[in-house]
């Protein structure tokens, strides 16, 4: 009880905690979004082999979020806790192995910076409170998500399922929006663009997004209500067609190849859970509504 009511009388003490509780995080994302993807594929191929009725490959060493134990992919040196601080290590190391000197990308200490930051911002955004308690989870959540989907175009169920129950279970405290207010936003939402899928392809024969999308959206919408989709879908399309045809014109994405779009609904779902009220009513007070 003693920390709880530190933070609650020291609102600054608890926004440096968020940020280094982030730090932290970031450091396990980077495992998360390098092998959730990998053990995934060994996953489908197990089912695969069975559905074809294919002997059982050879027992390979355990792969997962805990082991092995993280090391470097060039000389396979294992990474001393010391080696594995958040950001401090990549800097104390000058971005490079300690036993064979290869470079280590500039991803991994981005990715605890920006997990470390974002974390503080929630921190300060709501102060120490339930809200911020349960933010923290989902905005490391739809980190990660749209990591892999920008690498991989995959959003896991093993992510998003489990974020889209927490979203209806904190609601059922009213705690952003009401229980049902957040039912109905899970299930607009995954109607949203499950209607535009099947539209597009009624038209053009072509799948324009993936399913994965339904359920990103179902979920932002159990964490913020039906209220907060029309804004949602209108940032990410707009950040989404921005981006493309920057993308294209910087010719680093070809016209017609598959561009993820989870990332851009993870952004616009976040910054709508936190400002959408805000945005809404200076939109209606700018076009003279209020």
């Amino acid at each position: 009880m003693l920390l709880v009511d530190f933070f609650a009388a020291s609102p600054a003490a608890f926004v440096v905690f968020a940020l280094i509780l982030g730090l932290l995080v970031g450091s396990f994302l980077n495992v998360v979004v390098h092998r959730l993807p990998q053990m995934m594929q060994r996953d489908w191929q197990v089912q695969a082999r069975e559905v074809l009725e294919l002997p059982a490959e050879p027992a390979t060493p355990r792969y997962d979020l805990i082991l092995p134990h993280s090391h470097c992919p060039h000389c396979q040196h294992r990474i001393r806790a010391w080696e594995n601080l958040p950001v401090l290590s990549w800097l104390l190391l000058r971005g490079r192995c300690s036993a064979c000197r290869a470079p280590i990308s500039k991803r991994y200490p981005l990715v605890e910076l920006a997990c470390g930051l974002l974390s503080g911002l929630i921190a300060w955004h709501f102060g120490f409170g339930w809200q911020a308690a349960a933010l923290l989870p989902l905005t490391w959540g739809l980190l990660a998500i749209s990591l892999i989907d920008a690498d991989h175009q995959l959003l896991p169920d093993a992510l998003v399922l489990p974020l889209l129950w927490l979203g209806l279970i904190v609601n059922s405290f009213a705690l952003f929006t009401s229980l049902s207010d957040a039912l109905w936003g899970a299930v607009f939402g995954y109607l949203a663009l499950w209607s535009v899928f099947w539209l597009f392809k009624l038209l053009t024969g072509k799948e324009g997004m993936g399913y994965g999308d339904f359920k990103l959206l179902a979920m932002l919408g159990a964490w913020g209500g039906w209220q907060i989709l029309p804004l949602t879908i209108l940032l990410s399309s707009l950040v989404g067609a921005v981006l493309g045809v920057i993308l294209m014109r910087l010719r680093r994405h070809e016209a017609g190849q598959p561009m993820p779009f989870g990332p851009y609904l993870a952004i616009a779902g976040w910054i709508a859970l936190l400002w959408g009220g805000q945005i809404t009513d200076s939109y209606l007070q700018f076009a003279g509504f209020k």
